[in-house]
């Protein structure tokens, strides 16, 4: 399986949250594991938002941080590039989604289209699995399914 994961599926790989169990899992059976550039400061923004809100110790969220950044090179990372901005500004609009979403979506979608394979798109934002669903990737997990 190719996996790619939106920033709320990697902050469950690093903080145990639900989720985290099963998001886990699928990173360990995934053959290659990726991402956009963009989620390296999602994840940061994600961990000090933890701390301002008291959900982690700021040495907690710095542990975990740190952890990530020496990971970071273990995954394939998509580039935010102007063709990949410029096809997300196309998807943000079909989709109603909100602009990093959108990103996301569409580097998951061009790397599906350049491996030639089926990318299972892991999210835990049920309006941005839905969009990927009609995007023709294979959204993780599948709850509510249409």
């Amino acid at each position: 399986m190719i996996l790619y994961l939106d920033t709320s599926a990697l902050v469950k790989c690093y903080v145990t949250e639900a989720g985290s169990v099963e998001i886990n899992a699928v990173v360990e059976e995934a053959l290659l594991v990726g991402t956009v550039l963009i989620s390296r400061v999602e994840m940061s923004a994600a961990l000090a938002k933890a701390v301002r809100t008291g959900l982690l110790r700021r040495k907690e969220a710095r542990a975990v941080l740190e952890k990530f950044r020496a990971e970071w090179k273990d995954l394939v990372r998509i580039q935010a590039t102007d063709v990949l901005v410029n096809r997300a500004d196309l998807i943000a609009w079909e989709h109603g989604l909100r602009g990093y979403d959108a990103l996301q979506l569409t580097a998951a979608v061009v790397w599906q289209e350049t491996l030639g394979e089926p990318v299972t798109f892991a999210t835990y934002d049920e309006n941005l699995r839905k969009a990927a669903a009609k995007e023709g990737l294979m959204p993780f997990p599948a709850w509510n399914a249409e």
